[in-house]
């Protein structure tokens, strides 16, 4: 986690807290969205939706099912290895679609646009995905499998877990036909792009090279004012010769916007070059 938490206590309540909200918006956008139109795609809710309707169990009640078999032969396998974080995230998806199932009962999708309902199927879950991701947990589910498959084998995760969505997409054509067969391709196509996305997008960060003369009252603003360092480093121009001065700095987006504009009052004549980064590891970043 990105935070600077110096209680564990404190960071711990917040990660959970984040895993609650996270699981909250997966599984609005399972019950709502992916459920009613078949859509199947995505791990363990993916083959609910198949099972679900070649059995007596619905889909909530299947996925219920094989989480807590996944949650107990993670213990099993995996031992003191296997996290609680990802046994709470697993449970309490569970929970929560069997709740959502009992208190918002649906026999048909909302809308009559199934396009429109692919898309919330695949983003709410995406983004709650990609915010577990991005603290270190997942939602159980096939995470399990894969945890299990790292330890144990020397199997590919990725290519089995790809299997297992496929599968499931593959099953879609025989039982619900090539309609929802081809929006649960789609659907497939799209999560991993939408997580991609969003993970990029929350650890999104400018990288700052700036080259100027008077480096002072800038890294006095990066320093006292928005809190981050910075590196200093001499440079020569290559035409002109003179010395100067490069500060390089990263921050995060709204940081940036107010060191871009301190930079252009203080000093117009300053070379700013500005990119962007997801993955920074050190202090005040990514720690882990």
């Amino acid at each position: 986690m990105n935070g600077d938490f110096k209680n564990p206590a404190v960071k711990t309540v917040c990660e959970y807290a984040v895993i609650t909200v996270s699981i909250l918006v997966m599984v609005v956008g399972v019950h709502f969205f992916k459920f009613p139109n078949h859509f199947a795609f995505g791990g363990v809710t993916g083959f609910s939706t198949v099972f679900s309707a070649v059995t007596d169990l619905s889909a909530s009640q299947f996925t219920f099912v094989v989480n807590m078999l996944l949650v107990v032969v993670g213990f099993l396998c995996l031992g003191k290895e296997f996290g609680l974080r990802t046994v709470y995230a697993s449970v309490l998806m569970s929970v929560l679609l069997e709740l959502f199932d009992f208190f918002f009962p649906l026999a048909r999708p909302i809308t009559h646009e199934p396009l429109l309902e692919l898309v919330f199927a695949v983003f709410l879950p995406g983004l709650g995905t990609a915010v577990l991701f991005n603290i270190g947990a997942s939602s159980g589910g096939t995470d399990i499998i894969a945890m299990i498959l790292k330890k144990h084998t020397s199997m590919n995760i990725g290519t089995v877990l790809l299997l297992v969505d496929v599968l499931s997409v593959a099953a879609s054509f025989f039982i619900f036909g090539p309609t929802t067969g081809l929006f649960s391709s789609l659907g497939l196509l799209a999560k991993s792009l939408v997580i991609d996305e969003i993970i990029e997008n929350i650890n999104q960060c400018k990288c700052f090279n700036i080259v100027c003369d008077d480096p002072d009252p800038i890294c006095d603003y990066i320093i006292n004012t928005l809190h981050r360092s910075a590196t200093v480093y001499r440079a020569e121009g290559a035409f002109s010769h003179q010395q100067k001065t490069v500060i390089m700095t990263t921050m995060k987006r709204a940081q940036a916007m107010r060191l871009r504009n301190y930079i252009r009052r203080v000093e117009p004549t300053a070379f700013i070059l500005i990119s962007n980064s997801s993955e920074i590891i050190g202090k005040g970043f990514l720690t882990n």
